[in-house]
């Protein structure tokens, strides 16, 4: 059997469980099985490597990603308004099943998932001293055109379970000696276990609300996707700051943060900021800045008894 082909059988695999998840009423577990799955659909989409799917499979692929979170949505949010039901969703599995033949229009009407460029390791500092170099000092051109401002991917809070505690975490602000200079800056919000995977896919906030002197404010709250009692023993929470460079066309991490499980408590907390590229393992940590420079943070602990 050819890897691609593995790589579909595995993605039907997937879909498979996620969707028994769902008709046996075992709603975290489908909600976590059709976040993984859209995430590994939309790296595929966005791979400038691979030939192994077309354009129009890749365009199909990402519609198939938006109905995996059209359908966690509607799990997540009782009272959506745009319900993306189950039988709706089962309709898809012939087409993740024959992607490579498929040539019928998409049973529904939905975009995929918006596309961002996606940068190998070391690229991004690669660009960035190109940039640097080619700018000069007084450089006055204009910025290219670029695409808008990102709405963010937050996902609403879990479904609450009995003796179960969910997080939220409001990212109040962020102190950077130039935050005056960040263009469109967001943040980037993950889980990550001890080796450095995805828990759960990731979720960036919108655009930040206002910069004011060295801080830069967002004040949104971001659910965490996993009770905090079934969270891997040893795993963190990364927050990654990242803003456009309008030279390069790109969107770079500036720095990064990470709370640990044991920092888990109601009320506030102000942790560091350290070096990029993120250190997922946090084997290599440099802090940022020696100023009192810190990223402002206020948490919230449900407990459904």
């Amino acid at each position: 059997m050819s890897d691609v082909n593995k790589t579909i059988q595995k993605w039907h695999a997937s879909f498979r469980k996620g969707t028994d998840f769902d008709s046996w009423g075992q709603l975290v577990e489908a909600i976590d099985e059709y976040q993984i799955l859209a995430r590994q659909l939309q790296k595929e989409v966005q791979s400038t490597n691979s030939s192994d799917f077309t354009e129009e499979q890749k365009k199909t692929l990402g519609k198939i990603a938006s109905c995996l979170e059209m359908r966690s949505g509607s799990l997540q949010c009782t009272q959506s308004k745009e319900d993306f039901k189950l039988e709706e969703l089962k309709k898809l599995e012939t087409i993740i099943q024959n992607i490579l033949t498929y040539n019928k229009v998409f049973p529904f009407d939905v975009q995929p998932v918006p596309l961002r460029r996606i940068l190998a390791p070391g690229e991004e500092e690669h660009l960035e001293e190109e940039e640097d170099a080619a700018a000069g000092a007084g450089s006055t051109e204009a910025f290219p055109p670029r695409a808008p401002a990102s709405q963010g991917t937050l996902l609403p809070r879990l479904p609450s379970e009995h003796g179960m505690t969910l997080l939220t975490l409001k990212i109040e602000k962020i102190g950077l000696k130039d935050a005056g200079q960040c263009i469109d800056p967001y943040m980037t919000v993950s889980l990550k276990d001890l080796n450095g995977l995805d828990v759960y896919p990731v979720q960036d906030t919108p655009v930040a609300s206002r910069k004011e002197d060295t801080y830069i404010h967002f004040s949104v709250d971001v659910d965490i996707q996993r009770h905090v009692e079934k969270i891997p023993k040893g795993a963190a929470i990364f927050f990654e700051f990242k803003h456009y460079k309008p030279k390069k066309g790109f969107t770079s991490t500036k720095c990064f943060a990470f709370m640990e499980m044991d920092e888990i408590k109601p009320g506030p907390i102000v942790i560091e900021l350290y070096k990029k590229p993120t250190d997922f393992k946090r084997k290599k940590l440099q802090l940022l800045t020696k100023k009192q420079l810190y990223l402002h943070l206020h948490q919230t602990l449900h407990k459904d008894s």
